[in-house]
């Protein structure tokens, strides 16, 4: 993974921080200046936490942990789950199923039910489902594959979530 230069991060826009009216004090120690009405973000103290994170996630990924990626944001859901499908690990893109970490186990049965209706397909079971109930367990599996299709692999908690949006 190549490192982020303060010239990406201009060129991306990452500086611009929100209004002045709707900050976080807590952010004080990161904020560069202001300039009419909106906060600048300091990039140096961006950069260097994100080199902290970055290495954090390189040895949590070295250990053969799970990572698990969540962006629920409109234009970071394509870029996440196909650079995320090249490094094989665990990613949400739709819905964040409530519970989905705390109540691991139900999350797990959901996973269960969804190979149960792949398995039902290969093995001869479907053919004997009369229309009506192939339709609704077809229905049943997009809406399954929809939510935990990504994380149909993972056996247990991940060491870590990487989160894009934080707002919803």
């Amino acid at each position: 993974m190549s490192k982020v230069s303060f010239e990406q991060l201009l060129e991306a826009g990452v500086h611009f921080g929100h209004l002045r009216r709707k900050w976080n004090p807590a952010m004080a120690p990161y904020i560069f200046e202001e300039k009419k009405g909106i906060h600048i973000i300091d990039l140096n103290k961006t950069i260097a936490h994100l080199d902290h994170a970055s290495a954090a996630l390189k040895q949590i990924a070295k250990s053969g942990k799970k990572i698990l990626f969540v962006a629920t944001k409109k234009q970071a859901k394509d870029i996440i789950s196909e650079k995320v499908k090249a490094i094989n690990m665990p990613y949400v893109t739709e819905r964040w199923s409530g519970g989905m970490l705390t109540n691991f186990q139900t999350t797990r049965k959901s996973i269960r039910k969804m190979t149960a209706i792949d398995k039902m397909q290969t093995d001869g079971t479907w053919k004997t489902l009369n229309k009506r109930e192939r339709l609704f367990k077809t229905r049943q599996r997009e809406k399954l594959d929809k939510n935990f299709g990504s994380i149909a692999d993972m056996t247990r908690q991940p060491a870590a979530i990487f989160i894009v949006d934080i707002s919803k």
